[in-house]
């Protein structure tokens, strides 16, 4: 089935919490989420939106965004993509996901879960998009071997993700701010090192390349673009681990 401008479907499905959200963390998450376009208008202007287009062309057949935000990877799908679901967990960023979609007129599917618990068959996608998302989820492993599962054995992932400087002195100081910038960035890490958690988690890395995001702060601008594909031990590891864990999607 093809998708075609017109109607959002949404779902939602029922997901563990380990933490609680206090009045004062629900306002900031709105808050955030209002803010979230506005403060990265300056660095998509100097080629990040460029980085968005060329990545999310390559984009195929059944595609899932995972962290989709406030949606700023829209207008850079295909529309003769086979199926486009967006997920995200915090409701703050979906509503405005929710909104953008409207009046963008796509038709996908707008979905509740965290990149740790993706409800889809095993190896039932063809790209798994993650653009500043690795950053953020409390357990990135388990993340990307819920996108193992989920991939076909000839499915990619694309990422735009910022990461660990490969510079001494702003990679120190991406440690002594990670506390207060994780706090202010609702979760993102700006220090985690997340090629080479690809990389361990048997993601072969392909035209990688290392960019930088420029106007944006120095403890974020290094970043990783590209592709990578699952290599034959990764699918051996999800085949092994998760097998009779998967989700019906």
């Amino acid at each position: 089935m093809r998708s075609n401008a017109g109607s959002v479907i949404v779902a939602g499905v029922d997901t563990d919490t380990t933490h609680v959200e206090t009045a004062g963390s629900r306002a900031w998450a709105r808050a955030f989420a209002a803010l979230y376009d506005p403060s990265l208008w300056l660095g998509e202007r100097a080629g990040l939106r460029r980085h968005r287009k060329e990545l999310l062309g390559r984009a195929a057949g059944r595609t899932i965004e995972i962290g989709a935000g406030t949606g700023l990877n829209l207008d850079h799908y295909a529309h003769d993509l086979d199926d486009l679901v967006l997920v995200e967990p915090d409701a703050a960023m979906r509503r405005r996901l929710a909104e953008r979609l409207a009046r963008r007129r796509r038709r996908a599917r707008l979905v509740d879960a965290p990149a740790e618990h993706l409800p889809f068959p095993d190896r039932s996608v063809d790209t798994v998009v993650s653009t500043f998302v690795l950053c953020t989820v409390d357990a990135p492993d388990l993340a990307l071997r819920e996108i193992g599962r989920v991939l076909k054995p000839d499915g990619q992932l694309l990422v735009i993700e910022h990461v660990r400087a490969d510079s001494p002195r702003l990679a120190r100081w991406q440690d002594r701010l990670a506390t207060p910038w994780r706090r202010f960035a609702r979760g993102c890490r700006c220090n985690r090192a997340t090629s080479e958690l690809m990389a361990a988690s048997g993601f072969e890395l392909e035209g990688l390349d290392d960019a930088s995001w420029r106007l944006m702060p120095p403890i974020v601008r290094p970043l990783v673009v590209g592709r990578a594909h699952k290599t034959a031990a990764a699918t051996a590891v999800v085949s092994a681990g998760m097998r009779g864990g998967s989700n019906d999607g």
